[in-house]
């Protein structure tokens, strides 16, 4: 009897509820094809056996490092078939990504970012987060409708990791553009906005080399002139530095855009949050739960025949995990999981999958609990609350293949 193969639409994959309640009852891994899609994988939806998964050893990101080889379709590929069309020469820039990577190379790259990454060099950026945040609230206040998305949310994650990375003030808002070209369009100037990034943080690094700075940057140069096993070459900085700047603009924005909204869904949450504040540590990683703003991990490939969550597993099958279910299984999180609720404290070991999980777990966690909980306070707390300026059902929702919805635009008054 052939299996069932569930062809999931972005409205089912964020709901959290509904969405995933027939997958997460069954005894074993559904297959399941996501939406823009057309190669089958095998999903996990419990929390225990998503956090499993990523860190089960024989589920690796590489498929290239299957023992034997894996063969047929699949769907990684054809997330990244968009990149086809792009220069060979910046191909590698995006093909070094640390969640495509495994093991020893996975550490190699990694491990310099977490030293230049330190716990004070991103609590030295608080005042600064504040500032901006507090600047960019005062340009918009006051007017008749404001894009709390374009016009809040993405100026301020870019000019915080912009001024964590070393990136000049002067060329904050083109960098943006350029990522926004790249990582958020039709697809039609991805190219240039993938070359636009590595030209110009190639000639950062050569800036830097010439006048340190304090900055991630020439923290990573430091390290590579020091030498030793694993230093990273100036290609591999290009390549990290990249990463730091395209994850550190656009899912941090989107988070922030769809944190604010649901707290607006929720206005006796909000109501608590303005009257307890000190409730902003348990609000923080709430709403990065409730939200869960990458629905879907990065695709694991099985290293060899075995059985994962009561699921016989072949050589190179392919499996993703589903970081919105596992947040809200009703085995960790009672029995209301959709509830969003800015008092609940996660048990002991049952923190939110958000930032993944194991040894690919977010490096810029601490950083955007940190924004976070600065937009929270400045922009929900110490002033009235926002209001939407359209109604609610003309919010306007654009979706990736692969993923589920997220906002276009978040008109509000101010």
């Amino acid at each position: 009897m052939n299996e069932t193969v569930h062809h999931l639409s972005p409205e089912r994959l964020q709901d959290p509820a509904a969405g995933y309640a027939g997958l997460r009852d069954g005894d074993g891994l559904p297959r399941v094809v996501l939406p823009g899609l057309r190669t089958p994988v095998r999903l996990v939806t419990r929390y225990e056996d998503v956090r499993a998964a990523l860190t089960e050893p024989r589920l690796i990101r590489d498929r290239g490092r299957v023992p034997g080889g894996a063969e047929g379709p699949d769907a990684q590929e054809e997330l990244l078939e968009p990149l086809g069309g792009l220069p060979p020469e910046y191909v590698r820039y995006v093909s070094a990504h640390l969640a495509f990577l495994d093991g020893e190379e996975h550490a190699r790259l990694r491990t310099p970012l977490t030293r230049a990454f330190t716990a004070r060099r991103v609590a030295a950026l608080r005042p600064f987060v504040e500032e901006s945040a507090e600047r960019l609230i005062g340009e918009l206040a006051g007017r008749e409708e404001a894009d709390l998305l374009n016009e809040f949310a993405y100026p301020l994650a870019t000019s915080v990791i912009c001024e964590l990375v070393g990136v000049d003030a002067a060329d904050r808002a083109r960098v943006c553009d350029w990522i926004r070209d790249f990582a958020y369009g039709d697809g039609s100037r991805m190219a240039d906005g993938l070359s636009g990034v590595v030209e110009y943080v190639r000639s950062l690094i050569a800036r830097r080399k010439a006048v340190p700075a304090d900055d991630l940057i020439t923290a990573l140069l430091e390290g590579a002139r020091e030498g030793g096993a694993g230093a990273l070459d100036e290609e591999e900085i290009t390549a990290m530095v990249f990463l730091l700047i395209n994850t550190g603009i656009t899912p941090p924005a989107l988070f922030l855009a769809h944190a604010v909204l649901a707290l607006l869904d929720h206005p006796g949450q909000l109501a608590r949050l303005r009257a307890e504040p000190a409730l902003l540590g348990r609000a923080v990683p709430e709403l990065l739960r409730h939200v869960t703003l990458l629905r879907i991990g990065a695709t694991l490939y099985a290293a060899e025949d075995f059985v994962f969550a009561g699921t016989p597993l072949r050589r190179g099958e392919s499996v993703t995990v589903a970081l919105l279910a596992a947040n809200h299984d009703p085995a960790v999180y009672g029995e209301a999981p959709a509830r969003l609720d800015v008092t609940r404290e996660a048990g002991r070991g049952r923190g939110h999958l958000a930032f993944g999980h194991g040894a690919h777990h977010c490096i810029g966690a601490a950083l955007g609990n940190l924004v976070t909980g600065v937009v929270f306070e400045r922009l929900l707390v110490r002033r009235p609350v926002p209001e939407l300026a359209v109604p609610r059902e003309e919010l306007e929702f654009g979706h990736w293949p692969g993923d589920g919805f997220h906002l276009v635009r978040l008109p509000v008054r101010l």
